[in-house]
This record gives C-alpha cells, sequence and structure tokens, in this order.
C-alpha cells in the first residue's frame, strides 16, 4: 500500500485533534504541539481512541497531558534506579572475572564458555572499539603508558566505558561458577538475573531515548518468581510481567536489598 498522508501545519494537527473529540482549548494545544511532535502525543492519545479513530466522549488533552508529563518524571526516576542497578552489576562482573582470569582474562574466548567463538570476537571488537572512542583521560593515559604491549584495556576500565549491553554480554557468556556467584549477591538464580537484566536494558534504552514508558507492552518480559517460592511477588496482587509494572517490581527488589 502506497503512504500518502501529507504533512498537517500545526493549525491543522490541532483542528483534526479537536474534530476527532478531544476537548481543548485550541490556542493551548497548537503551543504543546509546537513542542512535542503530533506521532509522539499520539501514544498517549491511543487508550482514548474508538474504532472510527475518534475520540472517546469527555477526552480532554489536560488530562492526555498529564500522562505525558508523568510519564517524563517516570522516565527519569526508573533511570536513577537502572544507573544504580547498572554501576553494580558492572562492579559485580569485573570483581569476580578479574580475580578468576586477571586484568585481561576476557580477551580469551576460554572464559566464556557460553559464548561461540564468533560471539566472543565481536564482543572484544565493540570493546576496542570503544576504546578507541573514548575521550576519558585514563583511557588515553593508559595507551600512552601501556599501548604498545596491550590493545586493550584492563577489565576494570573498560567496565567504565563499555554499555550495559556489552555487560549483559559478558554475563550471558561467562561460566556457571561465576554466573552464581554473581546472582547470589543479588539473592535470585543466575537464569533469573539474566532475565531481569534483559528487561532492565530494554527499558534502558527506552528512558535514554526518551521514548514512552507508561502504558507500554515489554517486547522483553522480565521472569517473574513463582508464587510457591516467592508469595511477595503475588501479594496483595501478582505483578504481570507484560508491562512496565513488572519491569519496575524488578527494580525495587533489586534496588531494596542491596543499593
Amino acid at each position: 500500500m502506497q503512504y500518502n498522508k501529507p504533512s498537517l501545519t500545526f493549525d491543522k494537527q490541532a483542528d483534526l485533534l479537536i474534530r476527532r473529540g478531544l476537548v481543548s482549548d485550541n490556542k493551548r494545544l497548537i503551543e504543546c504541539l509546537k513542542n512535542v511532535n503530533y506521532y509522539r502525543l499520539s501514544g498517549y492519545l491511543y487508550p482514548y481512541r474508538q474504532s472510527n479513530d475518534n475520540f472517546k466522549t469527555g477526552t480532554t488533552f489536560e488530562k492526555v497531558w498529564r500522562h505525558y508529563t508523568f510519564d517524563r518524571r517516570l522516565r527519569l526516576i526508573v533511570m536513577d534506579a537502572i544507573e544504580r542497578f547498572e554501576v553494580s552489576i558492572k562492579t559485580q562482573l569485573i570483581y569476580e572475572l578479574s580475580h578468576s582470569y586477571g586484568a585481561f582474562g576476557y580477551a580469551s574466548s576460554d572464559n566464556f564458555p557460553k559464548l561461540s567463538s564468533k560471539e566472543h570476537k565481536r564482543l572484544t571488537k565493540t570493546i576496542s572499539e570503544e576504546t578507541d572512542k573514548s575521550r576519558e583521560k585514563f583511557v588515553g593515559h593508559f595507551k600512552n603508558k601501556y599501548g604498545d604491549k596491550h590493545k586493550l584495556l584492563p577489565l576494570w576500565m573498560a567496565g567504565e566505558i563499555v554499555s550495559f549491553g556489552v555487560a549483559l554480554t559478558i554475563l550471558k557468556g561467562a561460566s556457571d561458577q561465576i554466573r552464581k556467584n554473581i546472582s547470589a549477591h543479588y539473592g535470585i538464580p543466575d537464569a533469573v538475573l539474566i532475565s531481569w537484566i534483559q528487561t532492565i536494558n530494554v527499558i534502558r534504552n527506552i528512558c535514554a531515548h526518551h521514548s514512552r514508558l507508561w502504558n507500554r507492552e515489554m517486547g522483553v518480559k522480565p521472569f517473574i518468581p513463582r508464587k510457591k517460592k516467592y508469595p511477595e511477588w503475588h501479594t496483595p496482587v501478582t505483578i504481570t510481567n507484560h508491562r512496565i509494572f513488572g519491569g519496575v517490581g524488578v527494580r525495587s527488589k533489586l534496588l531494596t536489598k542491596h543499593l
């Protein structure tokens, strides 16, 4: 199908929304649309839409705008929690790996039994590329002093410049013993921890790109512990894993006990 929707002026965008039943002062709506893209705003309007594209009776722009501003604050709070956990999980990875294999042990694929040689090569390449792009003074100092002997940074330095996604790859590729040691720090099984980190990584990227978090369907769903062993996850209500509530519950569990 050929896409042929035309671009609309801010005035016409406001007229279209009001014509579809959105209750709003025209001037205020136009001013908001000048700063928040119509398509971005449509994600917050979606729950109020009917099958004919008109809005439910009584849908006010102020109500929708409150959702939008709430979501902005929610992302800031969530990012603060993720930052603390990201620092923590990297600390645990650096400690366990460096004490098991040394400062440069991550360069050997033998130390990552759950990664294929191709995956490990991609991992070290990513770390090397991040090192080359980094403008951190400690990176420059290391290169100047040790660059003739070492092409990779010591793990405790590399951990400060790699992404959360790279840290997840390192954890997923590590030995069973290292994964168990790290997950024991958080009081959960290693399979559960990896599931939670995958979800947190997705949420982190959503927040980092200022995308909608409120009322979002989760593409990567965290494992919710079973009721028999972890009743607190099911009282007073069962925490579901298909929306942001499950992701927030995961971070709350990690922060409450450890961070």
